[in-house]
């Protein structure tokens, strides 16, 4: 499986798993599954229970063709850059700065697929249907195409983006995000440097920790270390690994009182 490294905010690269074309293949079919399902059940309630005039198209613009053009962006958004099918074959958007995607890499990357929206290019091409057929079609080969090219496994929303699509684990738990649940009584902040840092600073700790216990490579997780105590201006003889570790827990401790 092909690798790609994302630089962090601490010059340091991180590798991580590019999502293998069937995910992404089968993520694009069930996300295109529920548009249809959602599409279909409306027309059904709209014009087939309802007795819906055609009259109303600015109703009919905002309750079918809003949702189904947006879906894609909102999920991407507001879901840690999964959509339904991206969750469920556990793949994910991210950042090639080493982040979460930023609202405006949303934007762009979902914006550059406008060849790929099936239901809008069939709406416009409605008294020729080949010509929308063959739009979409022939979109959905070029992704194809652009992605088997790409080194990254990228889109050409992805490039213009700067944006991955990244294999992960379906099965996420609150171990699995920058964010820890801390429920001593009596915790003592070691370091309360680590408010200074910023949440895309902990998720790069996060991932660093990750793959050194996965990779059992600590060389990593030295050089964070000794970034993060240059950083704050910190002198400890911790290990790295539990000094990073302790840096998650007490900036966690500190953001959820302020």
């Amino acid at each position: 499986m092909p690798f790609i490294e994302i630089a962090t905010p601490f010059n340091i690269n991180i590798e991580f798993e590019t999502a293998p074309f069937y995910k992404r293949f089968f993520a694009y079919i069930i996300d295109f599954s529920v548009l249809v399902i959602y599409l279909a059940s409306l027309l059904y309630i709209l014009f087939g229970t309802m007795r819906f005039e055609m009259a109303d198209e600015g109703f009919i613009i905002i309750v079918i063709f809003f949702p189904i053009l947006f879906y894609s962006f909102a999920c991407e958004l507001f879901l840690n850059g999964q959509t339904l099918g991206k969750k469920i074959f556990g793949i994910r958007v991210v950042s090639l700065e080493g982040s979460e995607a930023t609202l405006g890499q949303y934007l762009i990357r979902w914006f550059a697929r406008f060849y790929e929206w099936g239901f809008i290019v069939t709406a416009i091409f409605w008294n020729s249907v080949f010509e929308g057929l063959f739009i979409v079609i022939g979109g959905g080969i070029t992704s194809i195409i652009i992605i088997a090219l790409n080194a990254k496994s990228q889109r050409l929303g992805d490039i213009l983006a700067g944006t991955a699509v990244i294999n992960i684990k379906s099965n996420l738990t609150v171990s699995d995000t920058i964010f820890m649940n801390i429920t001593q009584q009596d915790y003592k902040v070691m370091f309360p440097q680590a408010i200074r840092l910023s949440d895309r600073d902990i998720n790069t700790i996060k991932n660093v920790i990750t793959q050194t216990q996965k990779r059992n490579n600590y060389d990593m997780c030295n050089r964070v270390a000794d970034k993060v105590q240059n950083v704050l201006s910190i002198s400890t003889d911790m290990y790295a690994i539990d000094f990073l570790e302790k840096i998650i827990e007490d900036y966690n401790y500190l953001a959820t009182r302020e």
